[in-house]
């Protein structure tokens, strides 16, 4: 069985940062994000990793990580690219937003065929915790009747920002620990009076999330299996929403899962952590990102030369 590798999206530019903030300095020896992730990925078991990227920032990549990287991983760039589709797709003409997080990973398809994935977000720090629990659950899943998937699980309270609000797949955990439900809800905050609120989307009335739901930030894990049904579902998203929004519309990586747990094909257990979400969704959360990770190191968790 192929070695699990970890699977990194960073072809977006962080509309709402202003600027490429997947490569800018949080931590106490000019360290990015991603240097934490890569570290705390190494010390879990991955040997190697694959960068979801666009093309023109190969080398911003390779200088800002790539090549620390390849000392102690075997470091690929896979590229997210409007022509890069399954054989007779094609994205709408005059299209120029990215076709979202599910697509991103299916451009990975050809580097990772036959290993299992982990799947992260190029600008959050997720905890060696995670890493640790992800790396395990891969090492030894089999599909059987179903695929047999997984996702770290973050605490909400965990993951909110004190600068505006965040987009999180709200998760709903059957008695099994499976996800039996995640829905998207775009701007999820907390109020003065403590309550945790989500903001009203299209038809979707505003509401509240009670403390300790669980929520997924983009930490996936799946078998081989998982590439060939995005083949299927990037069809029928062409086919069937794209139409409706050929613009701006985008295959979420939440919502490819979410289709297969509902047609009874696959599952994804729920790998529960209670670390702290850190990350640079706006600029002003760069300082507050900063004074965590050199706590962490100060406690010794990270050295200061990472």
């Amino acid at each position: 069985m192929a070695k699990p590798v970890l699977v990194i999206m960073a072809a977006g530019m962080g509309s709402r940062y202003g600027g490429l903030k997947q490569i800018d300095p949080v931590g106490p020896g000019g360290q990015i994000i991603l240097d934490y992730s890569v570290y705390d990925a190494y010390r879990a078991g991955f040997e190697r990793v694959v960068f979801i990227i666009r093309p023109e920032l190969e080398q911003a990549f390779e200088d800002a990580i790539g090549r620390k990287a390849r000392r102690f991983m075997q470091v690929d760039y896979a590229y997210q690219t409007l022509d890069r589709l399954p054989e007779g797709l094609h994205t709408p003409e005059g299209r120029e937003k990215p076709l979202g997080t599910a697509h991103a990973v299916w451009c990975a398809k050809d580097l990772t065929a036959g290993a299992p994935i982990a799947v992260i977000n190029a600008d959050d720090f997720y905890g060696a915790d995670a890493f640790r629990k992800i790396y395990g659950y891969l090492s030894t899943a089999q599909d059987d009747d179903k695929y047999r998937y997984c996702m770290v699980g973050y605490r909400v309270e965990n993951t909110l920002t004190e600068n505006g609000t965040v987009s999180r797949g709200v998760c709903t955990v059957d008695e099994n620990g499976l996800l039996d439900s995640i829905i998207e809800r775009t701007a999820i905050s907390r109020q003065a009076d403590g309550r945790i609120v989500y903001a009203a989307d299209g038809d979707e009335p505003a509401g509240e999330i009670a403390e300790g739901t669980p929520v997924s930030l983009n930490l996936w894990g799946f078998t081989p299996s998982f590439m060939d049904t995005l083949d299927e579902g990037l069809r029928r998203f062409f086919a069937e929403q794209l139409p409706n929004n050929p613009m701006k519309g985008e295959y979420y990586l939440p919502f490819a899962v979410d289709e297969l747990i509902r047609a009874g094909r696959a599952t994804a257990q729920v790998l529960t952590t209670t670390a702290r979400w850190y990350g640079v969704t706006y600029r002003e959360d760069k300082p507050s990102v900063s004074r965590a990770i050199a706590d962490l190191t100060a406690r010794g968790e990270y050295p200061e030369d990472l």
